[in-house]
Order: structure tokens, then sequence, then C-alpha cells
């Protein structure tokens, strides 16, 4: 009885573990599979938007591109072209690769979907500059063409993600490229930024760290093999070429006013004014919105009335209302000081 009541456990346990593995749908071994799956779709569509990064600026997708670009091996990145050639999505083109029509249909919806995703991590959520291009990866494969058009729609179909690269539109038509990088500009040329690449990482990191962003306006002071200095928003900055190159930017004429340093809100005394020049490029979206709605827009005049016991939040005297901001918060308006007079 003991021998048999032994097998009968054995094979109920048996039992138990296949069904757990191969059961429909919920089984592990289809949840591998679903997953496996996943993950090579995931890769072909990155493999698309890789050829036309390339064909967008002008250079030729190689199997050691893509390999670099995805973090595969050359085998993989072979195999994965195969893929993609049995598809009609790609064919072969002299030395390299390019998209087909299709292909390239197929690269610009997902390039739409991932910049619309930037632009709404930039705007509406609290996360640092360098997380909204990994989180854009992360929620871009799983995006219906309905979510895109209605996350489209809730951000206010920009043409422009947060790092200056240009939003497919619906058709998928994209503006032709334009600017140089940083280091082709000499000594003394003034430029705007128009472009800051977010990939490597530890590149883009570099840059948002020393508070770079389209929009600004630098000037080149000194350029060499090592390094090139520059001044933006009245602050001297060096970067290595390597980290330069990561910026696109279009000449402006010689002459042209490089603004700053800004003061902020923060550097009012009790009683002292300050008038409003700007937002900070940091302040986005929704506390952005809130800043503004407090009447905060360029132009008006703003008086420190009080700090708190603990000397955060300040009180501060807006349009004839006495509003509480945080340090945090009167770091991202800049001011110019206005005399007793004022």
């Amino acid at each position: 009885m003991t021998t048999q009541l032994a097998s009968l456990i054995i094979a109920a346990l048996s039992t138990t573990v296949l069904l757990l593995i191969f059961w429909p749908d919920a089984g592990y071994f289809w949840r591998w599979r679903r997953g496996l799956a996943s993950t090579k779709r995931v890769l072909m569509e990155d493999a698309l938007k890789h050829l036309y990064d390339q064909e967008y600026n002008g250079l030729i997708c190689t199997l050691r591109s893509l390999a670099g670009s995805l973090a595969i091996g050359g085998d993989e990145a072979a195999s994965l072209m195969a893929r993609l050639q049995e598809l009609g999505l790609v064919r072969l083109h002299h030395e390299g690769f390019e998209l087909t029509a299709e292909g390239r249909k197929e690269a610009l919806r997902m390039i739409r979907i991932h910049r619309l995703l930037e632009k709404y991590l930039a705007d509406e959520t609290g996360l640092s500059e360098t997380e909204w291009h990994k989180r854009a990866e992360r929620l871009e494969h799983n995006m219906t063409e309905q979510a895109a058009r209605e996350l489209a729609a809730a951000v206010g179909n920009p043409s422009y993600d947060p790092h200056g690269d240009p939003i497919p539109t619906p058709g998928g038509k994209l503006p032709p490229k334009k600017g140089v990088p940083l280091t082709e500009l000499e000594p003394d040329e003034v430029a705007g930024i128009i472009h800051v690449e977010d990939e490597p990482n530890a590149v883009y990191a570099q840059l948002v760290a020393e508070g770079l962003h389209p929009g600004m306006t630098i000037r080149v002071l000194e350029k060499s093999a090592q390094r090139i200095q520059l001044i933006a928003d009245g602050e001297e900055i060096i970067l290595a070429p390597v980290v330069a190159a990561n910026l696109t930017v279009e000449r402006l004429a010689k002459g042209e006013e490089i603004k700053g340093p800004f003061e902020t809100l923060t550097a009012l005394g009790v009683g002292e004014k300050g008038r409003v020049l700007a937002l900070s490029h940091h302040c986005r979206g929704q506390q952005r919105r809130r800043i503004m709605d407090l009447g905060v827009i360029p132009g008006t005049v703003i008086s420190m009335q009080m700090t708190s016991a603990g000397g955060d939040p300040t009180a501060y005297l807006i349009r004839g209302a006495t509003i509480a901001l945080r340090k945090s918060q009167a770091e991202m308006i800049q001011i110019e000081r206005l005399k007793e007079a004022a």
C-alpha cells in the first residue's frame, strides 16, 4: 500500500507540474514562447528604427552598426536582417542594407510613437530627463495606432520631442535634417541648440548636468582637439569633442546677444522686487502650468514678503495676492532684480 500510495503521489505531482508548464495560454511554456516572440518583435522594430536613423543621417546600415546599436552579436544581427528581408521590410543596398517602402512606413510609425512618449513623459510626469528615452523604449512596442493618436492629442499634437527631434506626422512625413554638430563651429561663432542626442546615456547625462537644452544660445570661446569651451546662459562650459558632437546647432549672426546668467526668485530679500524674464527649461508640464496659473509669466513683477520659520516655503506678492512658493519652485523663475524706485 505504501508503494502504491507513493506512486500515486508521484503521478499526481508529475501531472500537476506538466499542467503548470503546458496548460493552454497560462502555462509557463506558452508564456515563455510569447515572451520569446515579443523579444524578437522588439528587436525587429528596433532594427527598423536603426535603419531609418542611419538613412536620415546619410549613413549606411551594416551588420556591424546594427549589432552595436542593439547590443547583440554579429550572428544574431545577420539572422535578424535575414528575417526582415523575408518580410519585405529591408533589402540589400551597396555594402549595407536599406528600408523598403513598407519598412520605412513601419520605422516611422515606431519613431512617432517613441517621440510622442518622450514628449508625454517630459511634460506630464516628474521623471528626470535621463529617464525619458529609456522609459519610452519600454513602452513603445505595446502601443496601438489608436493609443498613439490619443496620446498625440493629449500632448497637443507636437512637432518636436523634448530633445529637438522632429515627430513624424501620422502620414509618416519628417522635415529634412538641418543644423550641424557643435564641433563644426569655430571660436566666436554663435549658434542656437536645436537638438540634444540622448544616446549614449553617459554622454546625454553629462549634457543634462551642464544644463544644455534645445532653444539655448551658445558662443564658442575656444576650440582644440582636446576640448571645446563655450558660454551658455552666462556660464562657461567645457566639453570633450566626443560629447559636443551630440549637440546639433544652427549658426546665428555674429554679435547675437548671449543672455544670462539669470537670477532666480530665490535671490530676492524681504521687500525686494524682481521682474519675471522666463521660466526655466526644467519647469515643464503640470508644474509649469500651475506656476503660470498663479500669474507668473514674463513681465510679472514679484516682491518677496517673508519666509517661513524653517525658511521654506517663502511668501511672495504676485499680482496682488500673497502666495507661498517652495524653494524648488522659486528656483524655476528667472528674474531681473528691480531697484527700489521701480
